[in-house]
């Protein structure tokens, strides 16, 4: 059974970057959000098996997204992106319930290895 993943970044060509390495490896149910309010409806909608969000995004960042998440599923599988320099963000997003998180830039086998050990 395929599993579905939903990239969620206001960054058209980093969420073409996740999907392109995605795919390349199977994962090819990808459904895209542009922001924290878009990815709480589409979460509500499609129930991904795998979030790989942003941080910093407009309208609702990714900290306030993944609480926002965690309260519709509390066993959703939720991968934070930071870029260097956001450490504390990055913690605060693993004590709310983040599985883990991938620093930018990104590197294919990172992610992979990421989305694998979530998604067995």
């Amino acid at each position: 059974m395929s599993k579905k993943i939903m990239l969620v970044d206001d960054a058209a060509f980093m969420r073409m970057m996740i999907k392109d390495t995605l795919s390349k490896n199977n994962y090819t149910d990808i459904v895209e959000a542009g922001n924290g309010q878009i990815a709480v409806d589409t979460y509500t909608a499609e129930k991904p098996d795998l979030v790989i969000m942003d941080i910093t995004m407009p309208v609702m960042d990714g900290l306030e997204a993944l609480r926002k998440i965690r309260e519709i599923d509390q066993n959703a599988n939720v991968v934070m992106c930071s870029a260097m320099g956001q450490e504390a963000m990055v913690v605060d997003a693993l004590k709310q319930g983040a599985k883990d998180f991938i620093v930018k830039p990104f590197k294919p086998d990172r992610i992979m290895k990421t989305v694998n050990s979530i998604l067995g």
